[in-house]
């Protein structure tokens, strides 16, 4: 995230964090859970689906973060 008042920096982050509350945090019985619960659930929604298989239209060919990055290392490489 960017510093304060910075509206094009923060925008993805902004889209992120509105993402995993509509995709993880409401569906979560959260009073049922311990922190170290939810904190789990949300670095595996994170890095297991947000980043590998979520897909992204603010990416050409609406990949996943990870995805796009290794493709785009694979074509620096060739």
């Amino acid at each position: 995230m960017g510093r304060t008042g910075s509206c094009y920096d923060n925008a993805r982050m902004e889209s992120l964090f509105t993402m995993l509350r509509k995709e993880l945090i409401y569906k979560l019985l959260m009073y049922r859970m311990t922190y170290e619960e939810v904190r789990a659930r949300v670095f595996e929604w994170i890095e297991g689906y947000y980043n590998l298989r979520r897909r992204h239209t603010s990416n050409e060919g609406h990949m996943p973060p990870l995805v796009k990055r290794k493709l785009s290392q694979r074509k620096k490489a060739a």
